[in-house]
């Protein structure tokens, strides 16, 4: 059984794991940068040691990172997300080091981490994948070749990492030099991989992930589908389940691929299978596996009650994930928004700086994940999410009359966040209906915050010190589903 829990992480995300942590009876250590000594983690933690150096680049350093959870007795290290989550020589140098790496082995970080790598695994398991092109492009002539076989719009992308980055969409050949050249270049300095390819761009799509767990020996279970189409410039803002325009058949259909998929390369701990769906059609496409905790499992916790840090633990000491998950049902309807130090009223520029007042919702249904105190900064050295405020209710209209109750009762100053923007957004007709895609934020948005409707001009010229917002009745409660799953003997 494992007993000291290393956090080589920061942040939100290094809190949730520590909160499980202690209360599994386990002894959480952690490590922190020269701007992070005051983050509330570190309050939980049993020890907890400086890492030295560029705080920018500490948290990627392997041989500190190993020094320090070596030095404080570790058995185990949690990457969390982010950062080295989906290192394979992270993973290795772990293991090498004598401690449990809490999520996926190396290789099969390789095998599906790996955009390309991850598009071949698919094939095997007769998982539908988008049309394009299982090899990384080197050169134009290639990658013209290849964009004219598939037709354009299409879409270049970096092979060893996601958060839109190293992405470039092209429409036409005369753009495609330029748009190579900038994709790699991107790649290359967000991964240290200039490696990309070149698939199908499929203009009006909804992005649909399904949380996986494996337990190393073949067995793998789907736990539902999380709906992430409400995005800017490629990265999430909104993700709800269930995914409301998504056929139920479809969506069982898809966790059935998914766990098969997990359970063809026998993985082990939590992941999830990113897959597009055309929108208003009933195909779906896989485009990748991200071989880590995602931002968004809370989601997928307050729908089947399931704590996935659990899972991982359990599945990285050999137990297995829980008899718990094996038979887990989604109920009701969860929607988690990413409130983010960025101006969304200019472009979404970021905003750094002390936080001077914090103050989170609370209520029934209502979740809040964030590492935001008074006295504390948002730092430029990191990524720029403050908290996710999530809501839950027996049906979708209670859930969002929730979480825009919860969201215009954060506040958050001086710093500017994508908190009253984002109520503002859920309360309209785009979200509401249900049917939104992964374009439908920028189009509903003016560019860079010019023309925007009369009500969202006035949130961007005065930001109110409080909001007040409404919760509906309770209504009937939708059924239970059940979920996906895939055992080595099928």
């Amino acid at each position: 059984m494992l007993q000291r829990i290393f956090i080589a992480n920061r942040g939100e995300i290094a809190l949730r794991i520590a909160r499980t942590v202690r209360r599994l009876g386990l002894q959480a250590l952690g490590g922190f940068s020269s701007v992070d000594g005051g983050l509330p983690h570190l309050r939980l933690c049993a020890r907890a040691m400086p890492l030295l150096g560029d705080p920018a680049r500490v948290y990627l350093d392997i041989d500190q990172l190993i020094d320090t959870a070596r030095s404080l007795g570790a058995d185990a290290v949690h990457p969390g997300y982010g950062f080295l989550a989906e290192n394979e020589d992270f993973a290795s140098a772990v293991e090498s080091a004598g401690m449990a790496f809490i999520g996926p082995t190396p290789d099969q970080i390789v095998a599906l981490g790996d955009k390309v790598q991850a598009r071949k695994a698919a094939e095997r398991a007769g998982v539908p994948i988008v049309p394009g092109h299982s090899e990384t492009i080197a050169d134009v002539k290639t990658a013209q070749d290849i964009a004219a076989r598939i037709g354009y719009p299409v879409l270049i992308k970096a092979a060893g990492g996601g958060g839109g980055r190293g992405m470039r969409i092209v429409d036409a050949a005369e753009n495609l030099p330029d748009a190579l050249a900038r994709a790699q270049s991107e790649a290359k300095a967000s991964f240290n991989d200039d490696r990309v390819f070149i698939e199908k761009y499929i203009a009006r799509a909804r992005h649909v992930e399904i949380q996986v767990l494996g337990d190393g020996r073949g067995n793998a279970v789907s736990l539902g589908e999380r709906e992430c189409s409400v995005q800017r410039r490629h990265q999430k803002l909104i993700e709800e389940s269930p995914a409301p325009a998504v056929p139920p058949e479809v969506a069982t259909r898809m966790g059935v691929l998914a766990a098969a998929l997990a359970a063809s390369v026998k993985y082990r701990g939590a992941g999830t299978m990113e897959f597009i769906v055309p929108f208003g059609g009933t195909d779906f496409y896989f485009i990748e596996m991200n071989t880590r905790l995602q931002v968004e499992h809370p989601v997928t916790e307050l729908m089947t009650g399931l704590d996935l840090v659990e899972e991982q633990l359990a599945i990285a000491s050999g137990a297995g994930f829980s008899k718990a998950a094996a038979s887990a049902k989604i109920s009701g309807h969860a929607i988690e928004a990413r409130v983010i130090a960025e101006n969304p009223y200019a472009g979404f520029q970021p905003s750094i700086g002390a936080l001077n007042v914090v103050q989170f919702p609370a209520g029934p249904g209502i979740r809040v994940d964030s590492w935001a105190e008074p006295g504390l900064a948002v730092s430029p050295h990191y990524d720029s999410l403050l908290a996710k405020i999530l809501a839950w209710g027996p049906t979708r209209e209670v859930a969002i009359a929730r979480l825009r109750g919860a969201l215009n009762e954060t506040l958050i100053h001086p710093v500017q966040t994508t908190a009253g923007f984002l109520a503002e957004f859920i309360s309209g007709a785009d979200f509401s209906s249900g049917h939104y895609d992964t374009g439908t934020i920028e189009r509903w948005r003016a560019p860079d915050g010019e023309n925007l409707p009369a009500e969202l001009a006035a949130l961007a010229e005065a930001e109110k010190l409080s909001r007040q917002g409404s919760t509906s009745g309770a209504l009937p409660r939708q059924r239970a589903r059940p979920m996906g799953r895939w055992q080595q003997s099928n």
